[in-house]
């Protein structure tokens, strides 16, 4: 028996329609029309394809779309003045400076000079704090849309052993926070964590966010789990080229779990959405307006 797809895919063009409907009501209602602004430093090509989708898709759902591009060399001084000047610009609602930055430049120093209210990554210290409390308006993009797809996939994980591997600010830690809220009983593992495949053995619920291909094999995973990958590693093929894989053995996994992700195609895709589902809120909360229950 092979494991139930959870196509993320197809649940992110969902939400994406649901998230321009949302945006034209808002506008017609309202005059409403929320702004995001990306902040690139450098030229690295993997931040600069996604810094380009996150444009082209929030001009799709009709946002408001600013791109500020930096040169490598800027001084730590000069991206802060940016994102001073974005948090004061009421025109734009959600800020997303695109890590990693170059080595001069603190990704603290920027987190803690972003507003809260803006920060439609969920990275600040405020909103990682407000995700702890249970208070969070703003939640980091790639955990919701994996709860999202639980949510649609699984339905209620109340009392299910959940395994996070991985422990990263962007993921890990705001992943376990979320299940953790949804009644699970959660454990993080990782790349310090003794006998991790007898750990991940108990998991109703695994989810991987290490950053290995393919680390995860089919004897990890309890039978009838729900598998959920993370991972997006480039590996090179013997032809020269390459291919995206994840975290997991998808083919042995796919033989043992009850469901799982692909990738691409599953958790990946859900991320830019949920980027702007997030800025969509920020834009009510700033303006005053209901948020939609998108």
């Amino acid at each position: 028996m092979s494991a139930k797809i959870i196509d993320g895919k197809a649940f992110a063009a969902g939400l994406k329609g649901r998230v321009s409907e949302e945006t034209a009501r808002l506008k017609r209602e309202h005059g409403l029309v929320p702004g995001l602004a990306t902040v690139l430093v450098g030229t690295d090509p993997a931040s600069e394809v996604y810094v380009r989708n996150k444009n082209k898709t929030a001009e799709a759902v009709g946002f408001k779309s600013v791109s500020h591009h930096l040169p490598e060399t800027a001084s730590e001084a000069e991206v802060l003045e940016m994102v001073r000047a974005l948090n004061a610009d009421r025109g734009v609602h959600g800020i997303l400076v695109q890590m990693p930055l170059p080595k001069q430049v603190r990704e603290a120093a920027v987190l803690d000079t972003l507003d809260p209210a803006k920060d439609v990554d969920a990275l600040t210290p405020t909103n990682a704090g407000l995700l702890l409390s249970g208070r969070a308006k703003l939640v980091s993009c790639t955990p919701m849309g994996v709860m999202m797809l639980l949510k649609e996939y699984v339905g209620d994980i109340a009392g299910m052993d959940a395994l996070v591997i991985g422990r990263s600010l962007l993921f890990g830690k705001p992943a376990a926070q979320l299940l953790l809220a949804a009644n699970a009983t959660v454990t993080m593992a990782h790349s310090k964590t003794r006998d991790l495949p007898a750990v991940a053995r108990r998991a109703d619920i695994l989810v991987a966010a290490i950053g290995r291909p393919e680390y995860v094999k089919g004897d990890w995973v309890k039978p009838g789990a729900t598998v959920i990958d993370v991972g997006i590693n480039r590996v090179d093929t013997p032809d020269g080229k390459y291919k995206i894989v994840g975290d997991v053995a998808y083919d042995e996994v796919a033989k043992v779990a009850g469901a799982i992700t692909p990738v691409p195609g599953g958790v990946g895709a859900m991320t830019i959405v949920c980027l702007m589902r997030n800025t969509l809120i920020a834009a009510c909360e700033q303006t005053g307006v209901a948020i939609p229950a998108i």
